[in-house]
């Protein structure tokens, strides 16, 4: 990334909009901070913006100017984004583009935050044309920097993709969940009945009951161990264990606590139990000046 960086005129980072204020990897912003840079705050259907005008409010007061919410899915607010870059660039006394008239973007961000989707989401609206990055529900897909992908005619705008890139230190545990309930880390290197946990912890904690009536549950249950049960009972995903007693072998049924912790994540993933915002304590909490 930072070999290509003196191709590049602009910096997009992409960041997931349900946990806008942690997460971010802060190397970013010392290597590649030189650059203009507009934060996209993507999967905005997803996430609950309400306070919306705080977050961004936030995020100003750590320098941050250009943010953009989207949705890459159904192309929402993708149309802001060229413009947004070629004013900054044209604005940018870095910038001398002599004869040259296209714009180069590098497209950075944490693992399976969007980056691709954003691509050819800027591709649809500009282009008319399909998919040029692929795309997956978990990190990872991305492997190396990309060549370069045009998404505009005019201007000529071409996009540098790049892998997603963590932190090689993350602040804080609760942060490092956070980042695995988005999927920006694979489930297994976390636990997924730890994951279900976490996530039955907030969700409980802010009041989004919504998983109740989806499992059709007696009511919301701070036990993952009772709740992941009876998910498993609701969707057949029991096993049959023989177990050996005094008295013989006994078959006894016992629920898949895995797949149904995974059967919870998915359905949080896809927005099922309504928008949520992991960084609500930390946006209630006045941030460190800058």
């Amino acid at each position: 990334m930072q070999s290509s960086l003196k191709l590049v005129d602009c910096i997009i980072e992409v960041h997931d909009a349900r946990i806008p204020l942690s997460g971010r990897n802060p190397l970013f912003q010392e290597t590649l901070g030189i650059k203009p840079h507009v934060l996209v705050l993507n999967k905005m259907d997803l996430a609950d913006l309400s306070e919306q005008q705080k977050i961004i409010r936030h995020l100003e007061r750590e320098g941050l100017k250009n943010i953009i919410f989207t949705n890459c899915v159904k192309d929402e607010n993708v149309k802001q984004i060229v413009p947004v870059v070629t004013e900054l660039v044209g604005s940018s006394y870095r910038y001398h583009r002599g004869e040259n008239a296209e714009y180069c973007i590098m497209v950075i961000g944490v693992p399976n935050v969007g980056k691709s989707s954003l691509i050819n989401s800027l591709r649809r609206h500009h282009l008319r044309k399909g998919k040029a990055t692929r795309v997956g529900g978990e990190p990872g897909i991305t492997r190396a920097v990309m060549s370069r992908i045009q998404v505009c005619e005019r201007p000529p705008v071409f996009l540098l993709d790049t892998p997603g890139v963590l932190a090689p230190r993350i602040g804080s545990v609760e942060t490092g969940l956070k980042l695995a309930l988005c999927g920006t880390v694979l489930d297994h290197l976390v636990g997924e009945e730890t994951l279900a946990d976490y996530l039955l912890y907030t969700l409980n904690r802010h009041q989004l009951l919504g998983y109740v009536q989806h499992y059709g549950l007696g009511g919301a249950c701070d036990d993952v161990v009772s709740v992941l049960k009876r998910v498993a009972v609701r969707l057949g995903k029991t096993q049959r264990v023989k177990v050996l007693t005094g008295t013989g072998d006994v078959n006894v049924i016992q629920p898949n606590y895995t797949a149904a912790a995974r059967d919870f994540l998915r359905t949080f993933r896809s927005g099922l139990l309504g928008p949520v915002m992991l960084d609500r304590d930390t946006l209630h909490t006045p941030p460190a000046d800058p």
